[in-house]
């Protein structure tokens, strides 16, 4: 039987979208340590299949509003499709069946509040405390009020002790029931098949907004388009995160270096090395050269720091990319009727610079660079030298091994930095033209910036 988005899925989804999601920020998510208990990831568990709904609803609404007609293009209704599942999934996941003895170690007054805002029609500043011994903090949360008072709790007063958490700290040293290891795989699974069905939302966005500028005869995309595609795939950065880090965290790697997908001591000059790799052998299958461009790396090699590798090198990965296009093909212009493997082509130079509380990262090259009325338009979403966007099949939701395209979106850049800025950072580019350009990587090492939440 096949999967429907009902109207009665539909009015539950918009009534979760009225309540605000909770950030997180990387040192949060370190507290859990390399080998955190099955109590410790319990209450991640928990903490997901409460926040990722929220989240998942915004999307869903958000994308049903779209402006334009850009709602009713096939590739968007897909998307929208896959955020409604997977929220249905997780709404619909069994609370785990814990006895009063495993309640009372687990939470700290023997009671998880749990957060039901189906239950709700709008999410309360202030509510008046009578009967019942819960209040609202302003994140929608259902949170204890130990203290029964005639006058309102304000919002501001419980969000600093009672805001819902990610990590909450269980003893280590007890025996779990099977009940704990039972939801916590529930939740990982129900994770890894939620991810998966999300792999190829990026082209497929990018599909959709390609139909809509075809349908409207659009040359380009408006700036309220522009700003949907910033929230939505910041929000898809969140969301990815807390998926990936609670399945990493569920699967014991036995590597006390990384804490989930987050690495403890991310060595730049490593992960510089691997983008480079990767970037050099995608030109060469491009172009058929026999050897890309060389890439020079300025790194000091035992320069680390907490961080996310594999954000890093998408960032490294597709600014190496540009830099290598834009050299081979501006050189390719100044060398006519030169066969391209003689071409002698100049460096791109990668100088990496330690700040107190940046990490920074110049990509340097000689490719043109890149004239100043266009450099507003290198940020925005579909703008791309490729004649002809790369074939996406559409049934991508069946595909598990679907790769988005290396090239051709226009979506590299704006993504980079909305990767940077995820956590404090930032992407920034000076170009000469008719010389080159210089990418500035920014990369926030102090790790305490919370989630830039659309």
């Amino acid at each position: 039987m096949s999967w429907k988005l009902t109207n009665q899925l539909r009015d539950k989804i918009y009534r979760y979208a009225r309540f605000p999601p909770t950030g997180v920020s990387l040192r949060q998510m370190v507290q859990f340590g390399p080998k955190p208990s099955a109590g410790t990831l319990f209450h991640a568990s928990q903490f997901v299949v409460e926040e990722l709904p929220i989240r998942l609803a915004h999307r869903v609404k958000e994308l049903e509003e779209l402006p334009d007609d850009l709602n009713h293009m096939p590739s968007i209704q897909r998307v929208r499709d896959w955020y409604a599942r997977s929220f249905d999934e997780l709404t619909s996941l069994a609370a785990p069946d814990i006895s009063d003895e495993l309640r009372n170690l687990l939470y700290e007054d023997g009671h998880n509040h749990l957060y039901q805002p189906e239950m709700n029609e709008m999410p309360p500043n202030n509510i008046q405390v009578q009967h019942s011994d819960t209040s609202f903090d302003d994140d929608g949360l259902v949170i204890s009020n130990r203290h029964h008072h005639s006058k309102a709790t304000s919002a501001s007063q419980n969000q600093s002790s009672n805001k819902k958490k990610y990590y909450l700290s269980c003893p280590s040293n007890v025996v779990y029931p099977k009940e704990v290891y039972e939801y916590n795989k529930l939740v990982a699974d129900t994770l890894k098949t939620i991810k998966k069905r999300h792999d190829a939302t990026v082209p497929t966005v990018a599909r959709g907004v390609q139909e809509w500028k075809h349908a409207k005869n659009q040359m380009s995309i408006e700036s309220n388009i522009q700003s949907f595609l910033d929230r939505f795939y910041l929000s898809r950065i969140g969301i990815r995160i807390l998926i990936g880090q609670t399945i990493a965290l569920n699967q014991d790697i036995g590597n006390d270096n990384y804490v989930g997908i987050i690495c403890l001591n991310t060595n730049v000059a490593d992960v510089a090395r691997d983008a480079i790799d990767s970037a050099r052998f995608t030109c060469e299958e491009h172009y058929g050269l026999f050897e890309a461009p060389k890439v020079q790396l300025y790194c000091p090699e035992d320069l680390t720091f907490m961080y996310v590798p594999g954000h890093l090198i998408h960032m490294l990965f597709e600014t190496l990319k540009n830099s290598l296009r834009a050299t081979v093909e501006h050189h390719i212009q100044l060398n006519p009727g030169v066969d391209i493997e003689d071409i002698e082509f100049p460096p791109v130079k990668i100088i990496v610079a330690e700040g107190n509380e940046d990490i920074t990262i110049k990509i340097s090259d000689e490719g043109g660079g890149i004239p100043r009325s266009a450099i507003s338009l290198i940020w925005t979403y579909l703008y791309t030298t490729v004649e002809e966007m790369p074939s996406l099949d559409h049934d991508t939701d069946a595909k598990a091994d679907f790769r988005a395209p290396m090239s051709g979106l226009g979506f590299g850049l704006p993504l980079s930095r909305l990767y940077a800025r995820y956590f404090g950072g930032d992407l920034k580019l000076i170009s000469m033209e008719n010389y080159g350009t210089d990418v500035y990587l920014h990369l926030n090492r102090l790790s305490s910036s919370s989630e830039p939440l659309p």
